[in-house]
């Protein structure tokens, strides 16, 4: 089984190789190859799980060695696997849900000349992800983390002839990279720190290396998540990523890329669990972006924007988790696999709505769309129930046990963070119930797109309902199966390991508080766009909702610091070389240039001033010595 590890890897990029290279000759079968690519690699995924069941708790890892990759000296690293329950919870929701969104993109892209080379990226994505799961060491990780980051960039601005969406790619990929400095850096004090990059020995030994290497690895691991999962102070990238086509918001934010970081600090674990400032700094991130994210959900018209502020409002809440420590680990990542189902379903709703509706994304020009679209009205709905946390829905299971872990922090630091994450859960059934209702009830509002035609709402093909139908039983079913028994938690044990927190309230109480505000949530949003008539342009707003609107000011707040002070920062570094290196270098040429024009004078070729020279000379001598002699 172990040599199966290897082609959960190759199969998609072998597949994206074909696709890239293969020419115009595969344009007509190209989607089918690349769906095939990722759906082999998913059944490798069930052939894989299904045995690792068959095995005990402790002998379900699987370790496989592909070569020596940088063998010099003392120093080694190996193209590695490691296959345990953690790495495959991942496999399964990035190869299940990549084929899903591979399915729907043969509908959705029908119509693009490009569709091979978009399927080629796509695998290309799914294959540098499988590598950043299954890498045994941080090193091999690093390499994954870089690929997802390159194929990012190729997907977001697929469309490139696009301004908006050649601009938005930048953007993702340098916000990115300051991540990923982080991430590089973390890798280097690994090695000065440990003699390796195995994740075994590093982890092992964690507890035996010293406090303040620990937190300053923790932290800079910490700027890596940030950056690839969208975290406060390096989110300003996820909303404009919009810009690339759906089944692509569809698989960063849902399953793939943005959920990277919550695996780095799952898997980095024992790190953080050493460094509680680290530590601390990983939950407050979380629960600033879960609330930041909401907030900036609540004042999008664009409705994959809305998705993207929920996006990161959700990421946020399993960074939390992932904070918490063995307290949190299981359920961090039992969110990150029920977000997998229902934030890929409401992407990939939208897209099917933007696609009945001549590519319009402003919510406020959708309206009466259920009686249209049923298919896509009920997977979309569903995916609304989950993740606003209705009875029943995965999003009740998963979410619920953050904000017990939250209480259970203990003291005012777990009442503070108890509350963050429950407000964050009153503002998701606001923002989401906003969504439901301007897209799919009231009055009509559709206007003319831009050859002056009205849209004529229709349901999807069977290659985008299909998938969206899968998303939604798995929105409604999955966090109930994986609390049967606490079936999920007890898989993740042997890896994260968990811990029963002291909470200063109830599960019941918990669950009943999380309800009630729910409920309020549900109750303003139907006040305000059920209830009344909801203008096509939206209002002008008062300054908070004008600085919702503007993402909270982060791209101002960048600009200022970032571009300004870079600019600052520029100005000053060439006044001081113009004034302190120039001058330094242009002076000491001149007084070097002057000293020579002096004593070029000495030098004239006429023998009387060399007679002259010599008389002085033999004088001063001549004086100096009858000196020293009458002294």
């Amino acid at each position: 089984m172990e040599n199966l590890i290897g082609t959960l890897v190759l199969v998609p990029l072998l597949g994206a190789g074909v696709l890239l290279c293969g020419g115009r000759r595969l344009d007509r079968a190209g989607h089918w190859i690349g769906t095939l690519a990722a759906a082999l690699s998913f059944v490798i995924g069930v052939v894989l799980f299904a045995d690792m069941l068959g095995r005990g708790g402790e002998d379900r890892e699987l370790a496989a060695t592909v070569f020596s990759w940088v063998p010099v000296g003392g120093f080694r690293a190996d193209v590695g696997f490691q296959l345990d329950q953690l790495s495959m919870t991942f496999v399964l929701l990035i190869t299940g849900v990549g084929s899903l969104i591979h399915l729907y993109s043969v509908g959705y892209m029908a119509h693009d000349e490009r569709r091979r080379r978009f399927f080629g990226y796509l695998n290309l994505f799914l294959a540098a992800m499988l590598l950043l799961v299954l890498a045994d060491n941080y090193l091999l990780l690093y390499v994954g983390w870089e690929g997802v980051g390159l194929a990012s960039y190729l997907l977001i601005g697929f469309w490139q002839h696009k301004p908006s969406a050649a601009t938005a790619a930048k953007k993702a990929f340098l916000v990115n990279r300051v991540g990923d400095m982080g991430l590089s850096i973390a890798v280097m004090l690994m090695f000065t720190t440990f003699g390796t990059f195995a994740f075994g020995p590093v982890l092992e030994n964690a507890d035996k290396a010293g406090e303040g290497k620990l937190t300053a690895i923790g932290l800079v691991l910490l700027l890596a998540a940030c950056g690839k999962s969208a975290q406060v102070p390096l989110q300003s990238w996820l909303g404009d990523a919009m810009e690339g086509p759906t089944p692509v918001s569809a698989l960063i934010h849902a399953a793939t890329m943005v959920t990277a970081g919550v695996y780095l600090i799952t898997r980095s674990g024992a790190i953080f669990d050493a460094a509680p400032d680290a530590q601390t700094a990983v939950v407050t991130v979380g629960a600033v972006t879960l609330l930041f994210g909401a907030i900036v959900g609540c004042a999008k018209d664009d409705i994959k924007k809305a998705l993207a502020g929920s996006t990161m409002s959700q990421i946020g809440y399993m960074i939390l988790a992932a904070g918490l420590g063995p307290v949190g680990y299981p359920f961090a990542i039992m969110h990150l696999v029920t977000h997998g189902f229902f934030k890929a379903g409401l992407f990939l709703g939208a897209g099917s709505v933007m696609h009945g509706m001549n590519d319009e994304v402003d919510m406020r020009r959708y309206g009466g769309l259920r009686r249209y679209m049923p298919i896509t009205f009920v997977t979309f709905g569903l995916g609304y129930l989950a993740i606003i946390g209705f009875p029943g829905l995965s999003g009740f299971f998963s979410k619920d046990k953050i904000i017990e872990a939250a209480f259970a922090k203990g003291g005012t630091e777990g009442w503070i963070l108890g509350g963050a994450a429950l407000l964050g859960a009153a503002i998701t059934a606001y923002y989401m119930t906003r969504v439901m209702l301007l897209t799919f009830f009231g009055e009509k509002r559709w206007q003319p797109d831009a050859n002056g035609e009205l849209p004529h709402p229709h349901e999807s093909p069977r290659t985008m309902t299909i998938p969206m139908i899968v998303l939604a039983v798995g929105s409604v079913l999955a966090g109930g199966l994986f609390s049967v028994n606490d079936a999920f938690l007890k898989w993740l044990e042997p890896v994260t390991g968990h811990e029963e927190g002291h909470s200063p309230v109830s599960a019941v109480q918990v669950t009943t508080a999380t309800l009630v505000v729910l409920f309020i949530g549900v109750a303003v949003a139907w006040s305000q766009y059920g209830r009344r008539p909801v203008p096509v342009t939206a209002p002008p707003g008062s300054l908070p909702v004008r600085i919702a609107r503007r993402d909270l000011l982060q791209d101002d707040i960048n600009h200022i610091v970032l571009v300004r002070g870079g600019e600052h920062l520029t100005r000053s570094l060439v006044y001081v070389d113009h004034t302190l290196v120039d001058g330094v270098v242009n002076g000491t040429a001149a007084a070097v240039g002057g000293l020579s024009g002096r004593m070029r004078r000495l030098q004239n070729g006429f023998a009387r001033s060399y007679a002259v020279s010599m008389f002085g000379g033999a004088a001063v001598l001549i004086a100096a010595t009858l000196l020293m002699r009458a002294v």
